[in-house]
């Protein structure tokens, strides 16, 4: 109640012309209501937040926001497109709940490679420079193969988006892994050592990108859910599109020593691979990858089965499913400022394993919807998936930030690049595998498109597997060493 009054100024009329002065909605009505309004405060708290966290830096800290802030908030963003995706595969190409599972687990395989291309970034050079350059490619692939997806005929074949899809994503995981390895480089340093101090201190800085990309997340949802039913997708693949070429001028017009990063000696690809390997021999970063891995891998993804049961059993608008991940953006982004805040002198161990327990517990929510609890409790179903489902979705990407800090502290010298490479290749691989192992859980309890009898039942195995890797993580070790011990080691 002390947070909601605090948000209760922000929760006015001019809050609203504001968002909508600020991102072109003044002609689309918005509703001041109570649940809209709190999410606009909270983009708004979270943007101000972050713009103080960068500005009181000197013109490197400058340059740095503009780079990591536009790359992670253009991340975030991305939901933009991907939420109407959904809906094209279903609507417009008449997939089935498995067949849309398995094509958007299958777009996101070029993640799978974030090692290699953080290795490229480590030791090759473009004209003295080794992660901008590769912000800007990635940018220009994703620009190309969403311009391409908005200029196609509509009535493009499955492979044929696939193929672009996998194109776009490509240029993501680049771009993803250069814009780490510039966090896990700035975490390292101290700022004494610098003559403009950086935000970096103590997670600062993984807890700015973790801002901008969940303010990103808030606006592209908001923006899909109100265009949506206003737009053709393609003409909002183009938008897209467009938006992430002026990331790419935006990008290039930055050069790379004004953003104040430590100098490391170039070194070949083989060398930067025996010290990857090197560093994943360590037993603490090899033993927190794998448990980190493996606590996603083992739960069966059932957002497919979801999506359909939302929108086919219960007909729910796709502006209400906007909103819910509205929701779950702003979620992510006020978990972004209450981590930096409050939890991160928590032990890392103690503090993942409790959003672990946290998802088992709201997935046996969700087995309560499905079985009409809630219903029968007056609650109608719009407001629950806009709440509990919203949370849920971006609750099993709350790990990512405490545990980035723990491993960006563990990380060796002069391989950031490929270990948050690995790390993040290693999750894309786990989401993946989920998503597969959620595609055989809906097929053994025989969910289809209109039969959705044995959902309780995989919503409750979900639950259970989700609790099992809690038993192992003492894999996660409570403190990092210090830097004095980790030398004479």
């Amino acid at each position: 109640m002390h947070f909601l009054k605090k948000l209760k100024p922000l929760c006015n009329n001019n809050s609203l012309d504001k968002i909508k002065s600020l991102f072109g909605l003044k002609h689309f009505s918005l509703s001041p209501s109570l649940p809209l309004s709190l999410l606009i405060a909270l983009f708004l708290k979270g943007y101000e937040s972050e713009r103080k966290m960068v500005t009181s830096d000197g013109g490197g800290g400058g340059k740095l926001k503009k780079v990591l802030g536009l790359g992670y908030w253009v991340q975030g963003f991305r939901c933009f497109p991907w939420l109407v995706v959904s809906f094209y595969l279903k609507d417009g190409l008449k997939v089935d709940p498995s067949t849309l599972q398995i094509l958007q687990n299958s777009a996101n395989l070029p993640m799978v490679g974030k090692p290699l291309y953080g290795l490229v970034s480590d030791s090759v050079y473009i004209s003295g420079q080794h992660r901008v350059p590769y912000i800007a490619f990635g940018a220009f692939l994703q620009a190309l193969s969403w311009i391409i997806i908005a200029i196609c005929p509509s009535n493009m074949s499955i492979f044929t988006i696939s193929i672009y899809l996998l194109l776009s994503n490509l240029g993501a995981s680049i771009a993803e892994v250069a814009n780490d390895a510039i966090v896990a480089e700035m975490a390292k340093q101290s700022p004494s050592s610098t003559k403009h101090p950086q935000p970096s201190s103590s997670g600062n800085l993984q807890s700015f990108v973790w801002i901008a990309c969940s303010a990103g997340g808030v606006l592209g949802n908001l923006l899909a859910g109100i265009f949506i039913g206003r737009f053709h997708p393609q003409t909002m693949f183009l938008y897209f599109g467009l938006l992430l070429a002026l990331q790419f001028f935006i990008t290039i017009s930055v050069p790379e020593t004004s953003l104040g990063l430590p100098k490391t000696p170039s070194v070949g690809i083989r060398n930067q691979l025996s010290q990857l390997l090197v560093a994943l021999r360590k037993p603490e970063i090899a033993y927190s990858i794998s448990w980190f891995t493996a606590s996603y891998a083992i739960i069966p993804a059932l957002t497919g089965t979801m999506f359909f049961y939302q929108t086919q059993h219960l007909n729910i608008n796709s502006s209400v499913l906007g909103i819910s991940k509205v929701f779950g953006q702003a979620t992510m982004l006020l978990w972004g400022i209450i981590y930096n805040k409050y939890f991160k002198s928590i032990p890392p161990r103690k503090l993942i394993s409790s959003i672990q327990v946290t998802m088992a517990f709201f997935m046996v929510s969700d087995f309560l919807f499905v079985r009409g609890f809630y219903r029968q409790m007056g609650v109608p179903d719009s407001l629950y998936v806009v709440i509990f489902s919203g949370f849920l979705e971006v609750l099993f990407l709350f790990k990512i930030l405490p545990f980035s800090v723990l491993i960006a502290q563990m990380c060796p010298p002069g391989c950031e690049g490929s270990i948050m490479a690995f790390l993040m290749s290693s999750v894309a691989l786990a989401f993946i595998v989920s998503g597969y192992l959620g595609v055989a859980l809906a097929s053994y309890v025989k969910i289809t498109g209109s039969d959705f009898s044995g959902f309780p039942l995989a919503l409750l195995i979900q639950a259970a597997c989700t609790l099992v890797p809690t038993f192992w993580s003492s894999c996660i070790p409570d403190k990092v060493e210090s830097k004095a011990k980790r030398k004479d080691s």
